[in-house]
């Protein structure tokens, strides 16, 4: 009987393993089928999104935009420590495919997530369902800009566009190079609906705009910048403005 046993035993492990090898082996696969410009992301999928095997979906844009998780999270408890009510309201303006708005949504906020793209907000629907917070958040398909004078809230969250993987090699990468509209644009339709601000920028943003944005109104406002880090890597450059300052 103990020989039985331990054939079985034997037998179990040689199961997990090849379980193993084919787990591997699929992601290599997976891996082997997404596009050059998604490729590198792909390998630090987790990072973006903890629950990526759960289902999570991105479109090309999505893979290189997303605000990695740790990030996403570390603005989300600014927010809530920034605004001292039981549900404080955040605009997302430029959703994308969820990585803010569901983290944001996490922390017990009410989030109006935005995008002019309505498939890259069935994205983010399918990820906020993932993380079972699709209740918290109002998807809107429509132009921020053309939204804005109608929309209230508590915290404004600014993620534009970059321009993609190329921002990298701008030495100095000024607000005009935001897409659509340079950031003083931006910066202005936000302010219009709150004084409180957070904006999410390049590493290799130019420090002395952003810190210019807060001469917009009148008077100026608060403002406090920090690097964003993951795995010992600058991946990007937050401001907090007015209230989401740190006083």
């Amino acid at each position: 009987m103990k020989k039985k046993r331990m054939r079985n035993k034997k037998n179990i492990s040689v199961k997990a393993h090849k379980k193993r090898k084919h787990g591997i082996m699929d992601k290599e696969k997976a891996a082997q089928n997404v596009s050059p410009v998604v490729k590198k992301y792909w390998f630090q999928r987790y990072n973006l999104f903890s629950k990526y095997d759960k289902g999570i979906k991105m479109d090309e844009e999505g893979w290189y935009s997303v605000t990695p998780e740790q990030i996403a999270i570390r603005h989300a408890l600014r927010c809530v420590a920034a605004i001292a009510k039981p549900k404080p309201v955040v605009i997302d303006c430029f959703a994308g495919v969820g990585g803010n708005a569901i983290q944001f949504a996490r922390m017990c906020c009410s989030v109006v997530a935005i995008d002019i793209d309505p498939k890259r907000l069935e994205l983010a629907i399918n990820n906020a369902k993932i993380y079972g917070v699709q209740h918290c958040i109002d998807f809107i398909v429509g132009d921020f800009f053309q939204l804005a004078p109608s929309l209230k809230g508590d915290i404004v969250f600014l993620a534009p566009p970059w321009g993609g993987p190329s921002y990298k090699s701008i030495e100095n990468f000024t607000l005009d190079f935001l897409k659509p509209r340079d950031g003083f644009t931006i910066f202005q339709f936000a302010q219009a609906i709150t004084p409180n601000i957070i904006m999410f920028l390049p590493r290799n943003v130019d420090l002395q705009q952003v810190e210019e944005l807060s001469w917009l109104s009148s008077p100026p406002l608060e403002v406090e910048i920090e690097e964003n880090y993951l795995q010992n890597n600058v991946k990007g450059v937050t401001a907090y403005f007015g209230g989401a300052a740190c006083h």
